[in-house]
């Protein structure tokens, strides 16, 4: 008896560890499947499925078969019986395709939406790619392909492929998904050291500066692919107007600070700024006109940094999220034309408004006799505070409110009683 209890605790020891240590069961597995089985049962339902393996390019997972990789068999909470939302079942294998700390990610890989320039199954483009090329890039950027084909200097990288500066996902060293921050990204191609190189920007020692502040990086109109807008010094190479000599030991260093630089061409809306009760503090502050305005070139008018709004944006964020907000669009607010109703450098008028008085702006665009009988202007008190006359702004928030005709309250029951307390109930 003890013999046979022995035998029996010796096979037990040589057993258990060799269950302990044996491999889980692949993913197919957990279903059970028929031997044999996997990506051919599936095909018995789905025949038509075998054009689609048949491309040059098969996605791992389906050239092996192995379909449940991907989908659930039987039920699933997620479109295409797929086992998981699109975004966790692909970083599961593709993980470290975005840098940690980015600082640009690519907006379909942001949302989780692979299958925007991937196809899950196959392809016949290399990668899975649902287009070849640059043409999967312009089924989104349209507009910068229409423009692109239409200008007269274009950049070469550009025509070959936009991955020869951009990376597709994300990029950890620079915006817009630059592959490397300019200017290493330019100099790649382009020998700084070189003495044509030197010849073509007037001796200056721009090596290490920033292309892109005069140079459109996809192509333009100008010679030398310079932005829309050229700054005239720059379009007649007289750098020194601006800049110490170029033999100077700081030969990028400007003459003056601030506006007084501007000042020497633009003296008569440098003037007629400082002139003003009220100044718009950036022209102002030691950047002064380079807050708003690029020096060199910009591909927009009276050489903005950014589309007005955007622009605008960058100090009143909090006025730009109200009206994304607002239940009712303010036109210019939304169309980004701030300039509709401020003055962008100075004014006589609060908030650097372009009419005297709040009524008179309005009016404008606004007949606001026909819209309302009721009194505003300098004579009608405002009950809530004496010192106040009333105007639209007395019923209207111009950037945006959560209510009808962006009124600041109500329209149907909080909006006239908080003046008319008589009639509150």
């Amino acid at each position: 008896m003890k013999t046979r209890i022995g035998v029996i605790t010796v096979l037990l020891a040589i057993a258990l560890p060799a269950a302990a240590t044996a491999a889980p069961p692949a993913p197919q597995d957990r279903f059970r499947l028929k031997a044999g089985a996997r990506g051919k049962l599936c095909l018995s339902c789905h025949a038509t499925f075998q054009d689609t393996v048949s491309r040059p390019f098969v996605h791992t997972p389906v050239k092996a078969g192995d379909c449940t990789d991907c989908h659930d068999p039987h039920a699933s909470s997620h479109g295409k019986l797929l086992a998981a939302g699109a975004a966790t079942i692909c970083s599961s294998c593709h993980a470290g395709l975005v840098p940690e700390k980015a600082r640009s990610v690519h907006a379909p890989v942001l949302a989780g939406e692979c299958i925007r320039c991937h196809d899950p199954h196959a392809s016949r483009n290399k990668s899975n790619l649902i287009a070849a090329g640059n043409d999967l890039c312009t089924g989104c950027h349209a507009e910068m392909a229409k423009t692109i084909s239409q200008v007269k200097f274009r950049h070469a990288p550009v025509a070959g492929s936009c991955l020869g500066c951009h990376d597709p996902h994300a990029s950890g060293k620079s915006e817009f998904l630059l592959k490397k921050e300019v200017p290493a990204l330019c100099n790649d191609c382009h020998r700084a050291d070189q003495p044509v190189f030197a010849k073509q920007h007037m001796n200056y020692p721009v090596a290490k500066g920033r292309c892109t502040s005069c140079h459109d990086p996809h192509g333009s109109n100008n010679a030398g692919i310079l932005w829309a807008t050229i700054h005239p010094p720059v379009a007649d190479k007289m750098c020194s107007q601006c800049h110490q000599e170029a033999s100077s030991p700081a030969a990028l260093a400007v003459k003056k600070p601030g506006f007084e630089l501007c000042r020497g061409c633009h003296s008569a809306m440098v003037n007629e700024t400082l002139a003003r009760s009220r100044v718009h503090w950036p022209v102002l502050d030691k950047a002064g006109c380079q807050n708003c305005h690029s020096p060199h070139a910009s591909a927009r008018n009276a050489l903005l940094k950014e589309p007005a709004g955007l622009l605008c944006g960058t100090c009143h964020a909090d006025t730009i999220a109200r009206q994304e907000k607002s239940l009712t669009k303010h036109a210019p607010v939304h169309d980004g034309n701030c300039a509709a109703c401020h003055f962008p450098h100075a004014s006589d008028s609060v908030f650097l408004l372009k009419e005297p008085n709040v009524v008179g702006l309005c009016g404008t665009c606004h007949n606001w006799k026909e819209h309302s009988n009721h009194p505003v202007g300098e004579k009608a008190v405002d009950p809530r505070n004496r010192n106040l006359s009333l105007d639209c702004l007395s019923c209207h928030r111009s950037h945006g409110s959560p209510f009808k005709s962006f009124a600041t309250f109500d329209t149907g029951a909080d909006l006239c009683v908080q003046c008319h307390q008589d009639v509150r109930r």
